[in-house]
């Protein structure tokens, strides 16, 4: 089992970095964290995780050694695959996907690209009893509709569903109600 790397980045893509070990460029596909931690030419450490399959060797890599244990753990739900698990990462702090499971929110997890309503459902009743909820995420109390809407709206402009929690997150409390609004001073928080 490969546990982690240390080596330089030679190729790095959102999605892939190719890292040098030893002389020897290895593939490792990657969460969105993983990927905005490193740059090509740096040295970089990296939990990961080598799946095995009879056609493949298929090496993850990950933020940090939580975000592998999670990966683990979505693994553990029938029909949720390496890919997938490393979407749902790509798009959900831990913290965030624990709240989500937590307080039944399938909502929160359909909005990971390639994650439908039976998907979601399959997710919150196979780790309901496994996960506590996160420490880290927004309330479930704090987050309406009209957070919702303008999460989907910031998701559709290309912030993962992480930025978008903290653009929210970071609304001013006496922030208007009106959507656009909103959307338009979580763009300015996220400095776009």
């Amino acid at each position: 089992m490969i546990a982690s790397l240390h080596g330089l980045v030679a190729e790095h893509t959102p999605e892939r970095l190719t890292i040098v070990v030893g002389g020897v460029g290895l593939e490792v596909f990657v969460t969105r964290g993983a990927a905005e931690m490193t740059r090509a030419g740096e040295t970089v450490f990296l939990p990961t995780r080598l799946i095995v399959r009879e056609d493949a060797l298929t090496l993850y890599g990950f933020a940090s050694a939580t975000e592998r244990d999670m990966f683990d753990t979505l693994l553990k739900v029938s029909g949720v695959g390496p890919r997938l698990a490393a979407q749902i990462l790509s798009y959900l702090s831990t913290d965030n996907l624990r709240n989500a499971v937590a307080s039944e929110r399938p909502e929160l997890i359909t909005r990971v690209p390639g994650i439908g309503k039976k998907t979601a459902a399959k997710i919150l009743l196979e780790l309901k009893d496994k996960l506590p909820a996160g420490l880290n995420a927004i309330p479930v109390d704090g987050f309406d509709d009209i957070n919702g809407e303008v999460m989907d709206a910031l998701v559709g402009l290309g912030f993962s569903i992480v930025e978008a929690q903290q653009a929210i997150q970071g609304l001013p409390q006496q922030a208007p109600r009106d959507i656009q609004e909103r959307i338009r001073l979580a763009l300015q928080g996220l400095g776009r």
